[in-house]
Formats: C-alpha cells, structure tokens, sequence
C-alpha cells in the first residue's frame, strides 16, 4: 500500500529540517517530500498522488506560495489536499487572503513544533474523515441509482406484460401500445419545445409517454363477442365498448399502491380520459377544452392516428395522408388547436414510425 505523503515547501533549510523531525518518526510513517520553492511544489503535487498534508511557505524565490495556493485552486484541489500556510507576515491582510484561497489553518512564525504537529494531525484527520463519508455517501447514492434502476425496471416490465395481456386478447391491438407510446413521445418534445406554458419537462414527458401504454387495459373486461366483433356495433355494444375507460381506472385503483405519485396520476387520467373530445363529445364525462387532462388529449390524438393507419377487424388500414388530413379537418373529432399544431409539426416523424413498423413487420 503506498505511504501517505506530507510535502513541505519551504526555501530555508533549517525550517524544512524542523518540520522534517516532527514527522520523521510517527507512527503513521509518512513519506515526507520537500520543495525549497512554488514551482518545485507544484512539480511534487503534479507527480504524487497520495499527499495529505502540505505546510506551505509564503515569501519563497521563483514563486512564492500564494502562487501555489492559485494553481491549486485552479485545478480544484483545495477541497481534498490540505494546505497549512507557515508565515512570518502578521499581516490581517495575509491571513485573509490564505482563508480566501480555502487554506485549512495560518500558523506563524516563529512557530513551536509540537503546536504545528498537533494541528497537522487533527487537519489530516479532519480531512479523511470528510474523504471517507464522501466515499460511503457516493456508494450509498450508487446503491440508490442501482435499486431506483432495477425497480424502475422491474415496473416497465410489469406495465408492459399488462398492456401485452389487451395485445394477446385482440387480434387488431397487435403492436398498437407501443406506437402509441411512440406517438405520445413525439408529440409532447414538440410541445416542450413550442409551448412552454404546459410546462413540460423531459421527466414529466417520460412519465406520460410510459403511462400511454396503459391507456386501453380496461379492455380486458370488454366481452370477446365484442371486443371482436368484425361488423359495426350495436348501441348497446359501443355502451360497453365505452366503459373500457372506466374498467381501467378500476384496474388502476385495486392494483397500484403510491396513488399520490405523479406517473399513478398520467395512468389514470389517461385511462380514464384519452377518448374525450375538445367539444365534450367524447366519453365518458364528456369534459370541455381545457377540462380534459392535457396527458389525455396528447394520448387521444396519438390514439386515433394509429387507429387509422393500422388494420381492425372492422376495417382496412387509412394511408398516412389520409389518416393525418382526417384528424386535421375534424373527421375523428376535436382537437386541442395546440395539440393539433404539434401534430402538424409531428408529421414526417409519425409516417417514419408507421413506415418503420411495416418494415419489420411488427403486427
């Protein structure tokens, strides 16, 4: 294991000698390095990387020991490296400007070795006490990143295996989620980037793009003579189409703990939400404008966008300009003027998406 070192910088030999015995015998076995000017200091510290302690002259030939203080606060040093400063000004001036610099103590000369030795072992404790609760602090913040990673994890993997289940159920959800979440993300970077008045931050846009894929889990308790049915529904099937909304505001409710958080909030408004219509014609509270969860309205559009470019049993797939001049001339209902501007803006990057789905063959 390599010794500790404890750099002493001074130009008179006989202070440097002193200084020398005070260390020389400890129990700790310090290796004592010394520097007769600045620059020989700074030299020393750029070629040691265990020193501990430095006692610091001032009035130095060649460069004095402000001039190291300077570089060492430049390089950022001061806050690991301990410097005790060794003076013979007694200047109020000299010892402030040292405790500017972030020195750890001003000892003047002449000084009683014994004083120095005490105040050197104290500063250097002092020191690796701090370096070592640093040390288990960034550990403890490491293990926290660590767990938040793997819970983060685990909770996108059991949000995706209960969207998945809706996929299994209905041959025309296929890949449907995951578009949407991709739609959903698009779509609000434009609005973080060109309304600002929604606040929007890239962590609020990863929650609601994550909570988008749970928009239509409420279908699971939709009937499969329904749910499936190829023709066009009755009154009475669409009321129980309808009620997917609520369904999954109850699956929410029975299964996820932490109502209070921000993400159980987008899960919810968007369960709930993402098929009201910005002239409340949409279900099922049929809320107004503004009244409708802004998290809702981005998921709506997105929602309806890949309804219509994807195939159902009741249908064939819309091309994308179709699809895309359909929801800007009101065919599938109102829009928020915002949210339908970010779609405008969103266009190329919504037909790369469908376009890139096909490629592959994700069905």
């Amino acid at each position: 294991m390599e010794k500790q070192q404890i750099l002493i910088v001074d130009d008179e030999e006989v202070n440097r000698e002193i200084l020398n015995e005070m260390f020389r015998d400890s129990k700790e076995g310090y290796e004592l390095l010394e520097a007769t000017n600045g620059q020989e200091a700074i030299s020393q510290i750029e070629n040691h990387n265990n020193i501990v302690l430095i006692l610091l002259d001032v009035v130095m030939p060649v460069m004095n020991g402000f001039s190291v203080l300077e570089y060492m606060h430049k390089e950022g040093m001061l806050q690991s490296v301990p410097v005790i400063l060794i003076t013979s000004e007694d200047e109020l001036d000299t010892d402030d400007q040292a405790y500017s610099y972030g020195v750890a103590d001003v000892i003047h000369k002449p000084f009683y070795p014994h004083i120095v030795k005490r105040r050197s072992r104290n500063i250097i404790e002092l020191y690796q006490s701090r370096h070592n609760m640093e040390l288990r602090l960034q550990m403890q913040e490491e293990e926290i990143r660590a767990q938040h990673k793997e819970i983060r994890e685990t909770n996108e993997f059991m949000i995706d295996a209960l969207s998945s289940v809706v996929e299994f159920r209905s041959a025309e959800t296929g890949e449907h989620t995951r578009r949407i979440k991709y739609f959903t993300r698009i779509l609000l970077k434009y609005v973080m980037k060109y309304f600002p008045k929604y606040g929007l931050t890239t962590s609020k846009i990863d929650m609601i793009a994550r909570a988008s894929v749970l928009h239509d889990i409420g279908k699971i308790g939709i009937p499969d003579a329904i749910l499936l049915k190829p023709g066009k529904l009755t009154e009475e099937e669409f009321e129980v189409i309808k009620s997917h909304t609520t369904i999954g505001c109850s699956i929410l409710e029975r299964s996820y703990k932490n109502q209070a958080s921000e993400f159980y909030r987008y899960c919810y408004e968007i369960c709930r939400h993402h098929h009201e219509r910005w002239d409340g014609r949409g279900y099922p509270d049929g809320l107004v404008g503004d009244a409708i969860p802004f998290s809702a309205q981005i998921v709506a559009i997105a929602d309806v966008y890949d309804a219509l470019v994807s195939p159902r049993v009741y249908k064939k797939p819309f091309v994308n300009d179709t699809a895309y001049e359909m929801i800007l001339n009101g065919e599938c209902g109102q829009f928020s003027p915002d949210i339908l501007e970010c779609f405008e803006l969103a266009k190329e990057d919504f037909f790369n998406i469908v376009e890139v789905i096909k490629m592959f063959e994700f069905k």
